[in-house]
């Protein structure tokens, strides 16, 4: 299966509208689709609703991408602090509501080191998570440190590990990301890091050697879809239409390489 992230571009306030996009994305040929969860970068109210509106266009929900704005504050003893932690709570029973498998976290950055009190939210969070038979899966940025202390400190097969191509290869170049964690890969987020903002390419447009990821993803225990994180950002030329079209045409050269090792 083949999946891409819903909220690729086009419109600052998304001007097609979610319900066409899903229609898009499935007559494109995606299987599967990942949801922005939060009322930021523009997406607005409503958000909710995607679930409903991405099933009825025929696609299965791969996951959630949580809010990423405040995961920095996870171990602050503060407002700030108890408001992710309360908002990563609602994420998770937002995924027992809306049957959704999967929600992914930011895990925080490397100069945020987690406290006590943060790993102990966290325990909290994958702890409901357990209780409803959801994933949560921590992503790799600037924050390889953490990353690594959240998924040694909680070793329950619903905490698990959304690898990011792009983060790996802008942040953590040295770090075998994939091999060390083969058997909690739960999420992908995969995209290329050239352009003019050294992320979220369409794979084979930037520098990443797409061959070893695909590789090394073969050697995991991950069971999900091919799924792209990529934006428009370098593509204004191309109808949404064509840019889907060029997307899916690089999710089965990506899937190519997966059959082929």
């Amino acid at each position: 299966m083949v999946g891409i992230y819903d909220c690729f571009g086009y419109g600052p306030g998304y001007d097609v509208s979610f319900q066409e996009r899903y229609r898009l994305i499935k007559e494109t040929g995606f299987d599967s689709v990942m949801l922005w969860w939060s009322d930021q970068f523009g997406r607005g109210e409503g958000y909710r609703e995607d679930a409903r509106l991405a099933r009825g266009a025929g696609l299965i929900i791969e996951n959630i991408h949580t809010p990423v704005h405040e995961q920095n504050f996870i171990s602050d003893d503060t407002l700030a602090g108890t408001s992710v932690f309360e908002t990563y709570l609602q994420c998770v029973k937002d995924c027992r509501e809306f049957e959704v498998p999967t929600m992914v976290i930011h895990a925080p950055d490397d100069k945020y080191p987690l406290s006590e009190l943060g790993l102990k939210r966290l325990h909290s969070i994958v702890s409901l998570a357990e209780k409803y038979s959801i994933c949560v899966a921590f992503e790799n940025l600037n924050n390889i440190h953490n990353l690594d202390l959240i998924l040694e400190s909680i070793q329950s097969p619903n905490a698990g590990f959304c690898y990011d191509s792009c983060h790996h290869a802008n942040y953590a170049p040295g770090c075998d990301l994939l091999s060390k964690y083969r058997n909690r890969l739960s999420a992908l987020h995969l995209h290329d890091n050239g352009g003019k903002r050294n992320q979220h390419q369409l794979p084979f447009d930037g520098h990443i050697d797409w061959a070893d990821v695909m590789l090394k993803i073969t050697a995991t225990s991950y069971q999900g879809s091919i799924s792209l994180e990529p934006m428009n950002w370098d593509y204004e030329s191309l109808s949404i239409q064509e840019y889907l079209a060029l997307a899916h045409q690089r999710a089965l050269k990506l899937v190519g390489l997966l059959n082929n090792q």
